[in-house]
Order: structure tokens, then sequence, then C-alpha cells
């Protein structure tokens, strides 16, 4: 079975087990903390009502059987728990069918939740790491070699995320091909971080370098993947290091960071051992089981044939982005900003008590991550996935799918709902129910260096209209 056997990453096993069942950990925290509040037997978009309108076969997720907010915990407790097992490195000390059952448990149980999470989990990365978990199930265990089965599974995954968004970039917005997307994108992006002011503010010539450089990490970088160590090793880390850029700049949920940790299925040991000996791993395994094999080629063959889609579209003139092609998110296609937002509208959601309010008795909600407060400094949240905030900011880009649950988050509001309320950075009315809430949009723009110093502001906001009425509970 040499053939079978990657014989030089062992290193790249560790950190693709580890890493993946590390981001499951984030994603599952953010089940527990948000799940019931948004999508919860109370919550803005009840997962009964959409399990009773859309079909098991469409969507399928254990929740078709039944849902309530407790079982919903048991399954991420489970979730979580199989997942710190997994960084501890107990099923890999095991024989190969005990880490493939822990990641395809994994796997199982966050498809349940995705599947049911409608626009609240409607993000490409829910797909990346779902994909990312089903390739960890087939690496082995400690005691067997790293299938080239597997980890070129990972390698396409990393090709499918870097082209993908590159050709959508040059297919899509002009401000890539002119070099000029990110005198937009610092201000712009969803969820900007504690460093996206001061990114917003280089020089422009030094923004269409950082262009030009993003075009060749994701349309010249990937194809290095596949080219023979040591280009694939350094390949990989141009991948990391322009992720961990984009860290800095923004906060992307997980997107970054499952990317860095795939990059690793083209690491070689003797690369990284020849620059940092420490690391060199232990390679002492024992013969692959024919059992383990037949398994890995037989999971490979199916990749193989389900990789027609994604391909297909790489090269279409209609490229979708962040598409799945079937019910169990395997073999997506990927894929970020298309299109750069030019200007920046906020949503502000205010309360007040006043039975007849005139303009000073309004009071602003404050969520965690996306601009309020003009003097408030972005925060950094990312790998978290702050899912109101998130969808606060396709509300603001006209998204008509995100009012039906916005009004129902107003309501919440109007009740002084705890599980809603818990979203929130800062709530004006301390928990107690105001009379009347509305929503007014605000146009946003970074301050400039002499208004920060002025100010002290990052923000400049003035108000061009309103989205809903003041709005109160019926009487």
């Amino acid at each position: 079975m040499d053939w079978f056997v990657a014989e030089d990453y062992g290193l790249a096993r560790v950190v693709l087990q580890r890493g993946v069942a590390l981001l499951y950990v984030v994603a599952l925290v953010a089940v527990l903390r948000q799940f019931p509040a948004l999508l919860g037997e109370r919550g803005l978009l009840p997962v009964p009502r959409f399990t009773a309108r859309v079909p098991a076969r469409a969507t399928p997720s254990l929740f078709h059987w039944r849902y309530s907010d407790r079982l919903l915990r048991v399954v991420a407790w489970t979730g979580l728990l199989l997942a710190l097992a997994v960084i501890v490195g107990l099923p890999q000390q095991g024989p190969s069918w005990v880490p493939m059952l822990v990641f395809l448990l994994l796997y199982g149980l966050y498809l349940s939740v995705v599947n049911v999470g409608q626009v609240f989990y409607g993000f490409g990365w829910e797909s990346l790491l779902l994909e990312a978990g089903f390739l960890a199930a087939f690496l082995g265990s400690d005691d067997v070699g790293t299938p080239w089965i597997t980890l070129v599974a990972f390698r396409w995954l990393l090709f499918r995320v870097e082209f993908g968004a590159g050709l959508i970039k040059l297919r899509g917005d002009t401000a890539w091909r002119d070099l000029t997307a990110l005198h937009y994108h610092h201000e712009t992006q969803p969820m900007p971080g504690p460093l996206s002011w001061f990114f917003h503010h280089l020089p422009g010539p030094l923004h269409k370098v950082e262009v030009l450089a993003n075009h060749v990490t994701q349309l010249v970088v990937p194809v290095l993947l596949l080219a023979p160590q040591p280009v694939a090793t350094w390949a990989a880390a141009v991948v990391v290091v322009t992720q961990l850029w984009l860290v800095l700049s923004g906060n992307f949920a997980w997107l970054n960071w499952v990317t860095i940790v795939i990059a690793f299925s083209a690491v070689s040991d003797d690369v990284v051992s020849g620059l940092v000996p420490a690391l060199a791993p232990d390679r002492a395994y024992g013969p692959t089981p024919l059992w383990f094999a037949v398994v890995v080629i037989g999971v490979g063959a199916v990749l193989l044939v389900l990789s027609w889609w994604p391909a297909r579209n790489l090269f279409s003139r209609r490229q979708r982005m962040n598409a799945s092609f079937n019910a169990f998110h395997l073999m997506g296609a990927y894929g970020a900003f298309g299109s750069i937002t030019r200007r920046r509208d906020e949503i502000v959601v205010e309360g007040t008590r006043a039975a007849d309010p005139g303009e000073d008795d309004w009071e602003e909600y404050v969520f965690r991550g996306k601009p309020g407060p003009v003097g408030r400094l972005p925060r950094q949240f990312a790998p978290y996935h702050l899912r109101l905030d998130w969808g606060m900011w396709f509300l603001a880009l006209g998204s008509s799918a995100q009012l039906s649950w916005f009004l129902p988050f107003l309501d919440r509001l109007l009740e002084a709902d705890p599980a809603t309320l818990r979203l929130l950075a800062h709530d004006p009315f301390d928990g107690e129910r105001p009379a009347w809430v509305r929503a007014r949009v605000f146009r946003y723009r970074y301050s400039t260096w002499e208004e920060l110093r002025r100010e002290r502001v990052w923000w400049v906001r003035r108000e061009v209209g309103a989205l809903t009425a003041p709005r109160r509970l019926p009487r």
C-alpha cells in the first residue's frame, strides 16, 4: 500500500484534524449562544415552520424528525465534546474508524443545523466547514499513514476556494480589474475590524498593489499547490500569509481560518523540518488496513464524480458564488466579493419609553459587531460569527429576504425578550419594555485623520431615510 500513503505529510494531518475540529468548536459555541433566539421555538424564523413547508430530501436534517431547543442543545453539546476530543488527540490514538466516526458525526450534526438555518446560515463558509469536516474523516489515525487521496481532495477544496474567488472578482466588478477595489472595501465590508479604519487610510497606490497581489494569490498560486515539493509548500505559505492579512483587515467569521487550515494539506514535513527541526513529526506508523483503503478510494471516487459541477462552474460565464450543488454541501462553489459596495448604509434601531415621543426621546440599540455609535472602534470577533449583525448588513443593502426576520426582531425588542436582547451589546432600557421602536437608515463613512483627532470619532454618519415607521405592540 505504499502508493496509498503520503509519507511526508504527518504535520499536515495534525493541523487538518485539530484545526478543523477547533473551528467546529467555534461554530457550535455560536449555535448554543445564538440559534435559539434566531431560529428556535420562539425565534425570529422558527425551525418548525421551516420544516413544515420544506421537505427533508431538500434539506436533510435531524430536525425534520422533531425540533426543540433542548434537542438543539443536545446536538451542539455532543458536537462540542467530539470536537474537543479531536483537539486533545483522543480519537487519533485509536484505529482509523474512530476519528472517521467522530468527524462524520460532527459533519452530520452540523449539517442538521445548517440545513434548517435559513438566511442566518446562508453563508459559503458554512459549506466550507462542512466539506472540510467530511474530508477530515478520511485522514486516518496516528497508526496509519496519511492517505494521498484525502490530501488531494483537500487541495482541490483549497483550489476552488482561492481560484473561484479570483475568477468571480475578474468577472464581476470593474473595481477589481482597474485595481481600485480597496479604495472602498475596507469601509464598506460587512463587519470592519479594529484595524480596518487604518487599512482604509493607506495610500491609494498601495491599495492597487494589494489588489494586484490578491489576483496573483488567487489566480496563479492555486495552480502551484499542485506542483512538486517544495513549490507546493511555499504556495501554501503564500495563501496563509494572505489570509492572515485578511484576518487583520476585517471580520469574516471563520472563512480565512478554514482556508489557512486546509492550506496545510500542501505543506511538506521535510520543508518544515528543514526550517524548524523541532517540528519534524514522528513517522512511525503501521500498515494501512485494507478496509480503510477501500473506503477512502470509494469516497474519492464519489467526490471525483461530484467535482464535475464545481469544475464546470469555475469556467462558466455565469459563475455562481458560494453555491451548493447538493443537499449535503459537498463539492460546492466558493468565492467572495464579486462586487464591491461603494457606499455604506446602516440600519439604526431605536426605541423609546415615551407614549408620544419627540425626536430627543429615542435611544439607540447597539449591536455587538456592526457599526453603530460613531465613537466606537469596531471590534474583532472572527472567527466567531455574529449572525444577527451580518443579517443587518444584508438588510441595509436592500435584501428583501432579510425582512422576513427583521419585523419579528422589532417585535421581540418591544417585548424585551431576554434571548433577543442577549444578541445585542447594549439595551438602552435595561430589560424593560419600550413603548415604540423604529429603524432608520444612515449613510456611514470613515472619519478622516483630522476628524478623528478633533472629534474622537471613527465614523461620520447622516440620516438618509426610514426603514420602518415607529412600531408598537398591538393593544
